[in-house]
């Protein structure tokens, strides 16, 4: 089996559906943030803050470049859309998969944006983030996943019966 690509904005649920997907399907299981954050040995808002955006988005592509694995579900950082070899590289050996949460459902997951490793410029505000980035996860995307009102459960059933 491909891998499972898991794609969308800050708080949609890509780790956590990642993991239970994952353990679901008995296969492993990749968190590119995670990867940042053992390489550059920080946070992923202490990279933002003190290296910028750009630095951060060539850190972002260095971790999603070095995954080489098969019959995992990889979860991506929001971000990851914004450099096209991260999607090349991740699309050769896996289905893209983008959690659709409504801008309302993510504006009420996210209370701590400024501290959560958001890649965006100090001005911009979610509803800015959602709509630069809304575009590029539809153009990317094998899979569109609208998730308002679902559960993590129901998601990986969703995503389980796509994959049949």
């Amino acid at each position: 089996m491909s891998n499972i690509v898991l794609i969308g904005m800050p708080g949609c649920g890509k780790s956590t559906v990642g993991v239970i997907l994952a353990k679901t399907l008995g296969i492993g299981f990749v968190d590119t943030d995670l990867i940042i954050q053992q390489r550059e040995k920080r946070l992923l808002q202490d990279i933002i803050d003190k290296e910028g955006i750009d630095k951060f988005l060539d850190c972002e592509e260095d971790a999603v470049m070095s995954v080489d694995c098969d019959n995992s579900v990889i979860a991506t950082g929001g971000s990851v859309v914004f450099r096209d070899n991260s999607i090349k590289h991740l699309k050769k050996n896996g289905k893209i998969f983008f959690l659709d949460v409504s801008l309302d459902e993510i504006k009420s997951r996210l209370d701590n944006i400024s501290t959560r490793g958001v890649v965006a410029e100090k001005s911009q505000s979610i509803d800015e983030i959602f709509d630069q980035r809304f575009p590029l996860y539809e153009k990317y995307a094998d899979y569109i996943l609208k998730l308002n009102n679902s559960n993590v459960e129901n998601t990986v059933e969703q995503i389980c019966n796509l994959i049949k």
